[in-house]
C-alpha cells in the first residue's frame, strides 16, 4: 500500500512536470539536454521531464522601458537633461534570448549612447523645436540595431527636455521680451491700421462729397439749359405763330415792322443783359420816327 502510494506522488510530479500550461501572449523557451529545442505557444504543452526545461518565458506583448534621466551636451556646449521612453516588442523570442544577454539593458545602453550622438550635433534651441525628428532618428537607429535580437521598435518618446537653471532664467527672460516686442509690434500695427482706415474714410467721404456736388452742378446746368430750350421753344412757337396770322393775313411792310418791334420789346423783358436788334428792325425804328414827326407837323397846323 505504501509502495503504491509513492508510486502515485511520483507520478503527479511527473505529471505535473511534464505538462505546463503556456498563457495567452506569452511563450515558452524550451530546451532539451542544454540546448535549444522549441518554442511552445500559447496552450498545452507537454514537455519531457530530466531532458527537457523551460529557459524562459517571453511576453510577445508590446512593452514599455524608461530610460533614466541622462546628461547630455548640446552643440553650443550647454547640458541638458533628457527624459526617454522607449516602446518595443519582442517579435523573435529565441533571438532575444539567445543573442543578447539582457534585451532591456541592451535597449538601455543602445538609448543613451544615441540620444547622446544625436543630442551633440543639434544647438539648444533646435532640441526644443525637433522633438519629432529626435524621436524619429532615435527609432530608425533602435530598431535597426534590435533588429538581430529579435525586437522590434516601435516608438521613442522623449518626455522631457530640462536645461540648467541659469539657461532655464535666461529663456524666460527671452522669451517675455519677445512677448512684449510682439504686443508693441502688434499695437503700433493696430495704430496704423486705425489711421489708415481712418484716412480711408475721409477720402471716401471727400470723394463721395465732391461727386455729389458735381451731381448736383450738372443737374443744376441742366435744369437751366431745359428751362432755357422750353422758353426758346416757346418764343419760336409764338413768333411762329405770329408769322403764320402775319402771311395770312398779307400784311404790308410797316405792319411787319411793327410786329418785329413788338416781338423784340417781349424779348427785352427776359433776364439777358444784351439785346441783339436785327439790321432790319432799324428800318423799322426809322419809319417809326418818321411817322412821329408827321404827327407832330399836323398838330401843330
Amino acid at each position: 500500500m505504501g509502495f503504491l502510494l509513492v508510486l502515485l506522488v511520483i507520478i503527479l510530479i511527473i505529471a505535473a512536470m511534464s505538462i505546463k500550461i503556456v498563457k495567452q501572449s506569452e511563450v515558452y523557451i524550451i530546451e532539451r539536454l542544454g540546448k535549444f529545442y522549441k518554442v511552445a505557444d500559447a496552450g498545452l504543452t507537454i514537455i519531457i521531464p530530466f531532458f527537457d526545461h523551460v529557459r524562459s518565458v517571453v511576453s510577445l506583448k508590446q512593452q514599455t522601458m524608461d530610460v533614466p534621466p541622462q546628461g547630455v551636451i548640446t552643440k553650443d556646449n550647454v547640458t541638458i537633461t533628457i527624459d526617454t521612453v522607449v516602446f518595443y516588442q519582442i517579435t523573435d523570442p529565441a533571438k532575444a534570448v539567445y543573442e543578447i544577454q539582457s534585451l532591456k539593458k541592451g535597449i538601455e545602453y543602445l538609448a543613451i549612447t544615441t540620444i547622446r550622438d544625436i543630442i551633440g550635433k543639434m544647438d539648444l534651441d533646435e532640441t526644443f523645436s525637433s522633438r519629432d525628428g529626435i524621436n524619429n532618428k532615435l527609432r530608425v537607429v533602435l530598431d535597426e540595431a534590435t533588429d538581430r535580437w529579435g525586437c522590434k521598435i516601435d516608438r521613442v518618446e522623449i518626455k522631457d527636455i530640462t536645461p540648467p537653471a541659469d539657461i532655464r532664467d535666461a529663456m524666460e527672460k527671452e522669451m517675455n521680451a519677445e512677448r512684449n516686442k510682439r504686443a508693441l509690434i502688434l499695437e503700433s500695427e493696430a495704430q496704423r491700421q486705425s489711421a489708415i482706415t481712418i484716412a480711408e474714410g475721409k477720402k471716401q467721404a471727400a470723394i463721395l462729397e465732391a461727386e455729389a456736388d458735381k451731381e448736383a452742378r450738372i443737374r443744376r446746368a441742366a435744369g437751366e439749359a431745359q428751362a432755357i430750350r422750353e422758353v426758346a421753344d416757346a418764343k419760336a412757337k409764338e413768333i411762329q405763330m405770329v408769322y403764320d396770322a402775319m402771311k395770312k393775313a398779307n400784311p404790308n411792310d410797316t405792319l411787319v415792322q411793327l410786329k418785329s418791334l413788338e416781338a423784340l420789346q417781349e424779348v427785352a423783358k427776359g433776364d439777358a443783359n444784351k439785346v441783339f436788334i436785327p439790321f432790319e428792325a432799324t428800318s423799322a425804328l426809322s419809319s417809326l420816327g418818321a411817322i412821329k414827326e408827321v404827327m407832330k407837323d399836323k398838330e401843330n397846323k
